[in-house]
């Protein structure tokens, strides 16, 4: 498969996902990719500075046209930390960690971010708005909580399969609780026990 093939798979999950997903400006986009994955290996085998390279100037792109963050995932070398820029980490108090990527510990689109980025640096834990995993990385961990699947109707890039994520805020009470407001919720009755 080729590079614009792949790209072009990229481009149309996240136009399918940005159609529905209302993401808000200056949040956390997560990114989890297997290179190897995309190329049709498993996970770790076959990384690919190539892929990993577009994956990153593809996703980027299209959040910078959204006034979103990127936060790309590590493999499970590295703990899965997180590569941001410095200012947002700064912004959003993320606690840095000690560690680079390199391709066998970190992966292809980590090393990507770190050489594109302007002042990388890596973080242990993020509760991002939304996100991708392509490739089953497992981003979950990094989603606020409550996530909820997107589907899409392009779900592939490459040979991998892409998962992406949103959140909402809890819904929480019981069964008098409300979550929408109107005039209803000012109505005054007696309640039965």
């Amino acid at each position: 498969m080729y590079l614009d093939e792949i790209q072009q798979d990229l481009q149309n999950v996240l136009m399918d996902y940005f159609q529905v997903v209302k993401f808000p400006k200056d949040s956390i986009f997560v990114v989890g990719c297997s290179t190897s994955e995309i190329l049709g290996r498993w996970k770790g085998t076959n990384s690919s500075l190539k892929v990993g390279f577009m994956v990153f100037d593809t996703i980027r792109n299209i959040l910078k046209e959204r006034n979103i963050n990127i936060a790309i995932q590590g493999c499970e070398h590295i703990n899965r930390a997180l590569l941001v820029e410095r200012k947002v980490a700064e912004q959003n108090n993320l606690e840095f960690v000690s560690v680079v990527p390199s391709i066998h510990a970190g992966g292809g689109t980590q090393i990507a971010g770190y050489e594109r980025m302007n002042d990388p640096v890596e973080v242990e834990h993020i509760e991002a708005f939304g996100g991708i995993d392509i490739g089953g990385t497992e981003i979950g961990m990094h989603i606020k909580f409550v996530q909820i699947p997107i589907r899409t109707m392009h779900n592939n890039v490459g040979e991998a399969k892409a998962v992406l994520l949103s959140s909402r805020p809890k819904l929480i009470g019981g069964v008098r609780a409300r979550y929408d407001f109107s005039a209803e919720n000012e109505c005054e009755h007696t309640l039965k026990k």
